[in-house]
């Protein structure tokens, strides 16, 4: 699926099932799934880009910060520049402004997302702002990816440990951690304040 961060045919290779063997390709896709679902929630954010652009709106309050250079509006992770429209007022009287710009200073071009939008003043607390964007991540970083993989591989063999409790020969019965360090350690620079 387009929203997921990895592949069914790279699971396939991570967990040594043979690349014409597509029997567990179900099982595999669904755990891809769940991965990336859950990578987003812990984040607070997403990392596919929408394939169109739509609107969202803000309220000024807030959601500004001052600096020197004027105030920046956060916003939801912009992911690529074209259809970008930034616009001021309220429902059936929007106004757009084009003296703004993006911040973090080349997000794009570095393949992060912009997350806020500078601008003098943007008016008084009751100002609403919409922007139509595509919202999302312009690539898929490759911790991202790396941690998808991992916790969609966990999530495949859940199957064979019943209760959180796994086992081999050598070790004996071994209980499951409920995070995956590997895994947090990966994500956890990409968390959104507030989120995980």
């Amino acid at each position: 699926m387009a929203t997921d961060y990895a592949t069914v045919a790279t699971l396939r290779e991570m967990l040594n099932v043979p690349a014409d063997d597509t029997s567990r390709d179900g099982l595999l896709a669904r755990a891809l799934a769940a991965a990336s679902r859950g990578i987003d929630t812990a984040t607070g954010r997403r990392f596919y880009l929408d394939a169109t652009a739509s609107a969202r709106v803000y309220r000024v309050a807030g959601r500004t910060m001052c600096d020197e250079d004027g105030e920046q509006l956060l916003v939801d992770d912009i992911g690529a520049a074209s259809g970008l429209v930034v616009e001021t007022g309220a429902a059936g009287a929007w106004s757009v402004v084009t003296d703004y710009e993006t911040a973090p200073d080349n997000a794009l071009a570095r393949g992060r997302p912009v997350t806020s939008l500078l601008r003098t003043s943007w008016g008084s607390s009751s100002t609403r702002v919409r922007v139509t964007a595509q919202w999302g991540w312009p690539d898929v970083p490759d911790e991202i990816e790396q941690a998808t993989l991992i916790q969609a591989a966990r999530l495949y063999r859940r199957k064979d440990s019943p209760e959180g409790v796994t086992g081999s020969a050598e070790w004996g019965v071994v209980r499951l951690s409920r995070r995956d360090p590997d895994v947090w350690a990966l994500i956890e620079h990409y968390i959104l304040p507030g989120f995980g």
